[in-house]
């Protein structure tokens, strides 16, 4: 028999999946007008597929504004793999972020990008914290150093081409040689470049093969008021032990020193 080289397409699925895709770049939802301009479709088409989507509970409509649900985020979660981590990670960042009063989140690499699974602020609610969901460029960030560094190293190479997808030789391979700094190191600790005062030290949660499967940071905002904080020392060892728990917990494995 030859071989068939003909491709399928689905194109129901395809106009649903768009409108997922869209709703999901906006902030504020967008209306049936709006959405078929976007899309370059007709408002027919996409007013089947916005009734079939708003039944299914994947978007809401609010007088014909139409934003995403939580459905997908929740989904996401019934994964095996992420809903284990969440559930072994969540009580260890709890305890973690009362110990030293400062947030700690949990991040995962998502083609090109790294995002946000979990977040938890301290009992008093102040620090700079990340919103669950946010979506976030790998570099310059500490996790997303970690997220890379911790690689079989034909995953660290791809990842780093869909990381940086319009940098110049030059700046791929000075992020490569950083990567091998972050490696060698076991973690990541770096000032951010984007606001003044802030720190974020990050550690690879790693399963059985040495692989970075999530990166748990802590952003540390200096405080000018002369309250006492932890210091950047003090945090590193006290995230290192909690990464070093929750490696265990999941693969029976710990981070690097």
């Amino acid at each position: 028999m030859k071989e068939e080289n003909s491709t399928y397409s689905a194109p129901a699925l395809e106009k649903g999946l768009d409108i997922l895709e869209l709703l999901c770049q906006s902030e504020s939802g967008l209306t049936q007008q709006e959405i078929a301009s976007k899309l370059g479709r007709n408002l027919g088409e996409i007013y089947r597929m916005l009734n079939c989507l708003v039944q299914r509970n994947y978007v809401t409509n609010y007088g014909n504004n139409y934003t995403i649900t939580s459905k997908l985020f929740q989904l996401s979660h019934y994964h095996p793999p992420t809903y284990r981590l969440l559930t072994e990670s969540l009580p260890i960042m709890e305890v973690l972020s009362r110990a030293i009063s400062f947030p700690c989140d949990l991040r995962v690499y998502n083609n090109g990008i790294q995002t946000v699974i979990a977040s938890i602020q301290p009992p008093d609610g102040l620090g700079f914290m990340t919103r669950v969901g946010s979506e976030i460029e790998v570099a310059p960030s500490a996790s997303g150093l970690v997220l890379l560094a911790f690689q079989d190293p034909v995953i660290r190479e791809i990842r780093i081409k869909e990381s940086l997808p319009n940098k110049s030789e030059t700046e791929i391979e000075a992020f490569r040689n950083s990567l091998k700094d972050i490696e060698t190191q076991g973690f990541a600790s770096i000032r951010s470049n984007q606001y003044a005062g802030l720190h974020a030290i990050s550690f690879p949660i790693l399963d059985m093969n040495g692989n970075a499967i999530a990166a748990m940071t802590v952003p540390m905002l200096a405080r000018i008021d002369g309250t006492n904080q932890f210091s950047q020392e003090q945090v590193q060892a006290l995230l290192k032990e909690s990464v070093s728990n929750l490696s265990r917990r999941i693969s029976n494995t710990t981070p690097p020193v």
